[in-house]
């Protein structure tokens, strides 16, 4: 509770307070920068805190025996996991699970992760997707009560990031908790019970992803822009007024504008009409269902992906 870290004039973590309840997968979502990462590792143990305290699974770290038994019941997959690339996948599960008193066998934790036909493969020969589920099979091969996860999909492709996602559900199936960062809304929304958005340092943002999502007041974002050269005097006061719109949110040029509204079905004509009226045309026309990702924007005018 009120978390704090500083690296010279800059603070990384700014009076943070977060409870993650046993059993369920919480996700912190936020730019680079926000300050994830340096939360994540100091409920790890691997960062000190300048201020604040921390409690994981009931006990404060602690040196020596007490913070070894702690590390034990812990799975740690780091955002960027560097394994000895000329062992084999079985060698370097056997080389982690050797680290712990309580353990799955190899085998176990091979399965676990579906690498079965990479048992015997080197490191260095495995894809993108099968490091990343090496790197989460050596976080499980202790028997975790929590499992901290960094940015674990990033850069993978569509079918190892699903792969990797029935893992982290299967492990929470069975009674295991997840902490999570990720820049993926769609990861956040299929696995996370709770999902806290941080900006700078803070929680801006707490609860389930249909929660924040409601909190946008509409179910739907038009996004558009106009033609290069044209701009409509009054067009925001005038987009206010069109049924079924919510929120109105312009970005500098050449970005476009978006809508938060309830009814796309009455909105999206009413739109077409009014910049027919006003002589605009259009350079881009798209809708969505609404999404963690515009719950971010709308509260700090940034996408999740900006660095």
């Amino acid at each position: 509770m009120g978390l704090t870290k500083r690296y010279g004039d800059v603070t990384a973590v700014a009076g943070l307070d977060l409870t993650v309840a046993a059993g369920e997968c919480f996700g912190l979502l936020g730019p680079n920068g926000a300050g994830k990462t340096t939360t994540i590792e100091i409920l790890e143990g691997l960062t000190s805190p300048d201020g604040g305290d921390v409690q994981v699974l009931g006990a404060p770290w602690r040196d020596g025996a007490e913070g070894r038994a702690l590390r034990e019941r812990l799975g740690i997959q780091l955002q960027e996991t560097q394994l000895a690339d000329k062992l084999t996948v079985t060698e370097t599960l056997a080389l982690f699970r050797s680290f712990y008193r309580r353990s799955h066998t190899v085998d176990e934790v091979v399965a676990l992760v579906e690498l079965e036909e990479k048992r015997g493969a080197r490191v260095a020969t495995l894809s993108g997707g099968q490091k990343q589920r090496l790197a989460v099979a050596c976080a499980l091969v202790s028997r975790p009560e929590l499992l901290f996860l960094d940015e674990p999909t990033t850069g993978l492709d569509p079918q190892s990031r699903r792969q990797l996602w029935e893992i982290i559900r299967k492990f929470k199936v069975a009674g295991g908790s997840v902490l999570l960062t990720t820049h993926y809304m769609e990861e956040a929304e299929r696995l996370c019970d709770r999902v806290a958005i941080m900006d700078h340092g803070k929680v801006i943002a707490l609860g389930t992803p249909s929660e924040l999502i409601a909190s946008l007041g509409a179910d739907h974002v038009v996004d558009f822009a106009l033609a290069e050269g044209q701009a409509v005097t009054g067009l925001e006061e005038a987009l206010k007024a069109l049924p079924g719109v919510k929120a109105v949110r312009s970005g500098p040029p050449p970005a476009g504008i978006s809508l938060t509204v309830a009814e796309v079905h009455r909105a999206l004509p009413a739109l077409l009409a009014l910049l027919q009226s006003r002589g605009a045309e259009l350079s881009l026309l798209t809708t969505h269902h609404a999404t963690l990702d515009d719950v971010f924007v709308v509260l700090t005018g940034r996408q999740l992906r900006d660095s």
